[in-house]
C-alpha cells in the first residue's frame, strides 16, 4: 500500500506550520506506529531544528536530492530520536531551486518522482512546506494528495486561507491532479476572543467536517521546540500535548 502524502502548507508565514507537521509526525511515528518520512522544504530549516537536527553541518539535504541526479533518497534521509520517524532535511540552499530547476521541462513534478521510491517503504510522507507560493510549493502540492492548512485566528487570516484553496484548485487543474484535496484545516494561534471566535466559527462553516479543535498559544510548545524536542519528548501530559494528539488523531482520521 502506498504511503499517505500530506502537506502541511500556508502561504502566510507565521501559523505553527512547523510546529504542527514535526509533532504530528512524530505523533503518528511513535504512538501510531507508522512509518513516517518529514520532508522540510523550508529554507529556515525548523523541522529538522524541532527535532535536534542541526542542518548547517550536513553535506547533502533536500536541495541537493532535487538539483542533482547523483544523490539518491537514502543519502539526505536521517534517522531522529522518535522511533519511525525519519527527517530528509533543508537549509538555505533550498532557495536557489527555482533557479536552477527553471529550464526544467518537469521542474514542477522533481520531488514527486524523486520521492516515489520511498511510497512503499512509509505509512506516511509529511511535507512542511515555505511559507509562500512558488515552484517549492507546487512542487509539494504534486508530491501530495491531502493538504493540512493551519489558520491563524486573526484579523485577514481567512483570506490566506481562501488563496490557498484557490491554489490548490488551480493546481488541479493545471496539472490534472485530481487526487489532491484539503483533508483539514488547523485553527492556530488561538486565544479567547471575540475575534479568533469569530474566525473559528467561519472556519467551521466553510469547511464543515474538516476544521480540527483549535491550536492555543503553548509555552510548553516553544520550550520543546528550543529543546530540539517533540512534545511527546519533553512534555507528553502537557496542554500542548493535548492539544497537538488531538489534531494528529485529526489528521489521522482525515484522509481515510
Amino acid at each position: 500500500m502506498s504511503a499517505r502524502r500530506v502537506a502541511f502548507i500556508n502561504e502566510k508565514g507565521g501559523t505553527c506550520k512547523t510546529t504542527l507537521a514535526v509533532n504530528v509526525a512524530a505523533y503518528l511515528a511513535e504512538k501510531k506506529k507508522k512509518r513516517v518520512l518529514l520532508v522540510d522544504l523550508d529554507t529556515q530549516g525548523h523541522a529538522g531544528k524541532s527535532l535536534g537536527v542541526d542542518p548547517r553541518g550536513l553535506s547533502k539535504n533536500v536541495f541537493h536530492l532535487l538539483t542533482d541526479a547523483a544523490v539518491t533518497l537514502e543519502q539526505v534521509t536521517l534517522p531522529t530520536a522518535t522511533a519511525n520517524l525519519s527527517l530528509v532535511p533543508s537549509w538555505k540552499e533550498m532557495a536557489e531551486f527555482p533557479t536552477l530547476a527553471a529550464s526544467d521541462p518537469e521542474r514542477a513534478r522533481l520531488l514527486a518522482r524523486r520521492l516515489r521510491p520511498a511510497l512503499d517503504h512509509y505509512d506516511f510522507v509529511l511535507f512542511d512546506a515555505p511559507p509562500s507560493l512558488g515552484l517549492t510549493t507546487t512542487n509539494i502540492l504534486l508530491a501530495a494528495e491531502e493538504v493540512v492548512v493551519p489558520v491563524a485566528t486573526t484579523y485577514l487570516a481567512l483570506d490566506g486561507c481562501a488563496e490557498m484553496v484557490a491554489t490548490v484548485d488551480d493546481v488541479k487543474a493545471t496539472y490534472g491532479h485530481q487526487a489532491l484535496r484539503i483533508t483539514l484545516v488547523v485553527p492556530t494561534l488561538y486565544r479567547k476572543t471575540q475575534l479568533a471566535d469569530e474566525v473559528l466559527a467561519k472556519l467551521r462553516q466553510y469547511f464543515p467536517r474538516r476544521t480540527a479543535e483549535p491550536f492555543a498559544l503553548s509555552v510548553t510548545v516553544d520550550e520543546a521546540q528550543s529543546h530540539g524536542k517533540t512534545i511527546w519528548e519533553y512534555a507528553p501530559w502537557s496542554r500542548g500535548a493535548t492539544m497537538l494528539q488531538s489534531i494528529a488523531e485529526a489528521v489521522d482520521k482525515a484522509g481515510r
